[in-house]
């Protein structure tokens, strides 16, 4: 039986792809037809930790580092990825935080802070997106074959997140470009969609789903009343990069357990 979720040999980029989500998702993607999955970490070390798990299970796959926020960090890497394992077909916007070494002032009121550290927040999950789309755009129109890209949003980007205004600002940000690039990009067969997670087992909130109470409250607001894992956004990120997905574009799905809905 044909697999539909099959990635037809597509070469994926997936970035922030050493832990957690990210990780789960180049793993998802290696199991299912995909010629090689380039995992990238501003960790370098995160990064070939994965690679070796993506052999491991009998898939290819090569460490690259890159800082998502540097432009010619990711044009280098998009190369070494295109020169060791082929052009790229399916890029996975994966790295998202409150910057590389969020600062104390990451947490406090926005107006009680400034650009230095809004940035952080804008640079990862906004001008990081930016930043793979636009280096890896030209290899995909070239390659005259479907090409996927899609971005990790937050829910704090539909919904709102006290605390986390920037943040959210920037996740809506890139789920506003993607629907721009989406119609752009329509005509050469490549689609563009987003994945909106909320609260997801990763090593960020690993510590804080140890406490039995503080779980029982946060997750009375979900219809599916427990944390989300990686392998419930990898399935919906397998999907949009998979053949079955050929005609969505510009959409935004939640993987959420129900926190927030969606018409």
């Amino acid at each position: 039986m044909d697999d539909i979720l099959s990635l037809g040999g597509r070469i994926a980029f997936v970035t922030g792809a050493g832990q957690g989500v990210g990780r789960q998702i180049a793993l998802h993607l290696a199991a299912h037809d995909c010629a090689g999955v380039a995992v990238n970490d501003f960790h370098l070390d995160r990064a070939e930790e994965v690679a070796v798990e993506v052999r491991a299970a009998g898939g290819k796959a090569i460490a690259v580092q890159a800082d998502v926020t540097d432009l010619a960090a990711v044009k280098d890497a998009v190369a070494r990825t295109t020169r060791d394992l082929g052009p790229i077909g399916v890029l996975v916007n994966n790295a998202g935080n409150m910057g590389t070494n969020p600062s104390e002032d990451a947490r406090k009121p926005f107006w009680e802070t400034g650009p230095e550290a809004w940035n952080h927040a804008i640079g990862v999950n906004f001008y990081g997106v930016l930043n793979c789309v636009s280096a890896v755009i030209p290899g995909m129109i070239e390659r005259k074959a479907p090409g996927r890209i899609i971005t990790i949003i937050s829910d704090a980007a539909r919904y709102g997140d006290v605390g986390l205004e920037v943040y959210g600002g920037a996740k809506a940000g890139a789920a506003g470009f993607s629907r721009g690039v989406a119609r752009t990009l329509g005509r050469y067969g490549i689609t563009a969609n987003c994945v909106a997670i909320s609260a997801t087992r990763t090593p960020a909130i690993e510590a804080s789903l140890q406490d039995a109470e503080r779980v029982k409250k946060v997750f009375e607001k979900y219809i599916i009343r427990r944390p989300g894992e990686p392998t419930d956004v990898a399935n919906m990120v397998l999907f949009l990069a998979s053949d079955a997905s050929s005609w969505i574009s510009g959409q935004t799905y939640p993987v959420n357990g129900g926190f927030t809905l969606a018409l």
